[in-house]
């Protein structure tokens, strides 16, 4: 740790360990039992408290609360843990809550996420990587968000909601049953509206795979089937298709059931 790059205003608990070239802003206050990595930038006015362990070349913008106790009438004070992995963008007053030891212990959260101002990310929540959380998107307890899923602004999910990879919410949609991956999500009660296209093009996924794709939606949403007969329907494209066994088989674990 170079002392040049830690404000002098900055308080930084004995107990916790900074990496070289980490810059801790102007008035922001480092706790204990914090690890953080080589290259992470905390701007003026974070608190971090721990036991967190954050990655390298994060940024974390102002008045951000990172690793407190989660919002959880059940916590009575056990060690739980906030893990943030490598080149994480975190805006302005987001808060982000250590796990419980009801779940895993642990909130988690992996590399090469952005996630905008006043979002809320609650206990026991795991993030995958490249994920956008826009401003003012929250999560409750226990949810999981696999890759490349974009949350637009003011969404909310419900706790033990799972989220699959490349999904879209629109703004303000609600969350309260699981997304199957490649969805398009929107409305206050969310409803599916097709598949993310636009979203898998720009990730590189062929015509042929998105045709695919489309076929599966149609069959698992347009068939009039129910849920487990969709998943007969699908059960030889998905033998042959890879994105298409991600899909069912996102369904078939599914224990809060899919939105529909």
């Amino acid at each position: 740790m170079t002392d040049s790059l830690i404000a002098s205003s900055a308080i930084i608990h004995p107990g916790a360990r900074l990496a070289a070239g980490v810059s801790v802003g102007p008035f922001s206050v480092i706790g204990s039992g914090v690890e953080i990595g080589e290259g992470t930038w905390i701007g003026p006015h974070v608190v971090i408290n721990g036991p967190t362990r954050i990655g390298r070349d994060n940024k974390i913008y102002q008045f951000s609360s990172i690793g407190d106790a989660p919002q959880d009438k059940k916590y009575h004070g056990e060690d739980t843990w906030l893990e943030i992995g490598d080149r994480n963008l975190i805006r302005e007053s987001c808060t982000i809550n250590r796990g419980t030891v009801q779940d895993g212990g642990i909130t988690r959260i992996g590399d090469d996420n952005w996630i905008m101002a006043y979002v809320h990310i609650a206990h026991d929540c795991v993030l995958g990587n490249n994920i956008i959380m826009s401003n003012n998107a929250s999560l409750a307890g226990h949810v999981t968000i696999e890759d490349y899923v974009i949350l637009g602004g003011f969404t909310m999910v419900h706790q033990f909601c799972g989220l699959g990879a490349h999904c879209f919410t629109a703004f303000n949609t609600g969350i309260s049953k699981d997304v199957p991956p490649f969805l398009m999500v929107s409305g206050y009660r969310g409803a599916p509206h097709g598949l993310n296209t636009e979203g898998l093009r720009r990730r590189g996924f062929s015509a042929e795979i998105i045709s695919n794709l489309r076929r599966a939606y149609k069959i698992l949403y347009r068939s009039n089937l129910t849920v487990d007969q969709a998943l007969e329907q699908l059960g030889e494209l998905a033998a042959s298709h890879a994105e298409i066994k991600l899909l069912t088989d996102f369904v078939q674990k599914s224990s809060r059931g899919i939105i529909r």
